[in-house]
């Protein structure tokens, strides 16, 4: 990408979002184009349409979405499949209007099967059941990765998915119901520390392992992949087989129980943990495969109770409450 290139990047007020700005402004990007959901609702085909039709961005980040924990998901399941087709839909095909070079179209993890082999590559995508706790959200991601492979196919587009594992990090969302679990625990272990409460109640068994990436880490795979040479940006989007999809993580998890000592420790508190069975635990591993992005030279930095130490920090500071 050219530093003066027009670069849109939808959702720049969340946790990918802001990460990627971040990015891009580090790397000395002085167009970046920005709307907030006031400004432009890219749930409404008109204005999206409207947008591109204006301002006709040379290179689209579309980190745009509605996204939350177990408990969003299965409070608000309706929410979560209508408003991320909608936003997804409308963003892909005005991109396509407008010629767009390259799209990065953001997606999660969980997009595949419950009972998946670990390390989850990216072929084994479709090949079972999902989950269903986030069942409708993670259709609705499916369905995004399938609309850049089929522009690919049927217009010649260059648009990419990316699959990241669990983030954390600046704009993280902290509410204790609807929030992930890494921010959900964070505020937990404060409010305890700061309270002197003796112990904390967390969610299910804390038996299930999950992988966990400093959501600026992801956002620096996000830029080195839109920077890609031409062959190899290409070789991703070319396969007659498998859709133009590239997992991005750290390739290590921790169980929720050591995850929570991790946390314990970086906050310094030192009360007990009560685990409440009754809670969803979800699906029991969810370990990426990054092998496709290593072997093009990227490799993540922050290290686990670094990046949490760096988020609490933010977090005590007010910025993302």
């Amino acid at each position: 990408m050219n530093k003066n290139a027009k670069i849109f990047v939808a959702g720049h007020r969340g946790l990918v979002g802001s990460g990627i700005v971040r990015a891009l402004e580090k790397q000395g990007y002085s167009n970046i184009i920005c709307r907030t959901r006031k400004e432009l609702d890219l749930t409404r085909q008109a204005e999206v349409e409207a947008f591109f039709d204006t301002e006709r961005p040379d290179y689209v980040f579309l980190s745009a979405a509605k996204v939350g924990g177990i408990q969003a998901n299965n409070i608000y399941p309706a929410d979560f499949i209508q408003e991320n087709l909608l936003i997804q839909t409308h963003v892909i095909e005005a991109a396509y209007q407008a010629q767009v070079k390259r799209l990065l179209f953001l997606g999660s993890s969980c997009i595949y099967p419950k009972f998946c082999p670990q390390p989850m590559k990216e072929e084994y995508l479709l090949t079972g059941p999902l989950e269903p706790t986030n069942r409708p959200y993670a259709i609705a991601k499916i369905a995004g990765i399938e609309q850049c492979w089929a522009y690919n196919r049927q217009y010649g587009t260059q648009y990419l998915a990316v699959m990241p594992t669990n983030l954390y990090g600046p704009n993280d969302n902290y509410d204790l119901q609807n929030s992930h679990v890494l921010p959900a625990l964070i505020r937990k272990v404060h409010e305890a520390r700061i309270n002197n409460e003796p112990s904390i109640t967390a969610w299910g068994t804390g038996s299930p392992r999950r992988e966990f990436l400093y959501v600026d880490d992801m956002a620096e795979a996000c830029v080195f992949l839109m920077n890609l040479d031409e062959a190899s940006y290409k070789a991703l989007l070319e396969s007659k087989d498998q859709p133009p999809l590239i997992n991005v993580g750290c390739g290590k998890d921790v169980s929720i129980k050591e995850l929570l000592e991790v946390v314990k420790k970086v906050l310094g508190y030192q009360g007990e943990v009560k685990w409440d069975a009754s809670k969803p635990d979800g699906t029991m591993q969810k370990l990426l495969d990054i092998g496709k992005i290593k072997a093009l030279g990227w490799q993540p930095k922050v290290g686990l109770a670094e990046g949490i130490a760096i988020a609490y920090e933010q977090f005590k500071n007010g910025q993302a409450i």
